[in-house]
């Protein structure tokens, strides 16, 4: 499927793996806008994306907590008087902290990440629903995890919960509103080498990030399934790099006591 002057829009899209589909789908001939917390990190992300290629003018930005669900229904509203329509919405905004495990995390933390990765998903995809149905048209893309998918002691339970529920989230979109042309996909992918990984109690050499998926990697893979004609759903795409720690272990992957 063309996805020229399609309108797609990109939760945590100042870095990572969001600013990489927003590169990918912008050379595929989107209107791209990018969201995120801070608008300076998002101005600098716009001119790292057209040094990486992304054709000028073609990606734009909106500073957004996602979870500020009133603040998420301003902003929709706003992208689509402006720009029409969206056509693609990839929900890439995700947090976990060094904080992460039962034996010394927190309720406020525990309700901060499900917040982010998921509710605010939840409240983005809400808010350009109706849109999508009146055309019944429309992309959405999921940013879960390998740690939704095949669970593991690494990422910790906010965080391995949310993900999973992420991927229920997908499902059920499609259950209903694949009768109304949208679909929606899981992309679970496995460690990728992004700024996240600072966040980590142990954060993994440099060694080891060079094995991980890349940051490109999984703006190609969004950029893929943007591109399958309408009538094919991808509902779930799990994607890990060859030297998979998580199942080849590594001392940061251990349970501690």
């Amino acid at each position: 499927m063309s996805l020229q002057d399609k309108v797609a829009w990109i939760t945590g899209g100042g870095s990572g793996i969001g600013l990489a589909g927003a590169i990918e789908l912008a050379k595929a001939g989107c209107r791209v806008v990018i969201s995120g917390r801070d608008a300076t990190k998002l101005a600098a992300a716009v001119r790292q994306a057209e040094a990486a290629g992304a054709p000028a003018g073609r990606i734009d930005f909106v500073a957004l907590d996602v979870a500020d669900s009133a603040a998420v229904e301003r902003v929709a509203q706003d992208l689509q008087t402006r720009l029409g329509r969206v056509d693609i919405l990839v929900n890439s905004a995700g947090v976990n902290y060094p904080k992460r495990y039962w034996n010394h995390t927190d309720s406020a933390t525990f309700n901060e990440v499900v917040a982010i990765n998921l509710n605010g998903a939840m409240a983005c995809t809400l808010a350009v629903l109706p849109g999508m149905r009146a055309r019944r048209e429309g992309t959405v893309i999921n940013v879960a995890s390998f740690a939704g998918w095949h669970y593991g002691y690494l990422t910790g339970p906010a965080y391995t919960a949310s993900k999973a529920a992420l991927m229920a989230l997908s499902h059920a979109f499609n259950i209903e509103e694949g009768a109304n042309g949208l679909r929606a996909t899981s992309l679970c992918p496995g460690e990728v080498a992004t700024p996240i990984l600072q966040k980590r109690p142990v954060v993994p050499s440099q060694e080891e990030m060079a094995r991980m998926l890349q940051e490109d990697d999984l703006g190609r893979t969004i950029r893929f399934i943007a591109e399958m004609p309408a009538h094919v759903c991808i509902n779930e795409l799990v994607i890990s790099p060859v030297w998979n720690r998580i199942y080849l272990g590594g001392a940061d992957l251990q349970r501690k006591s």
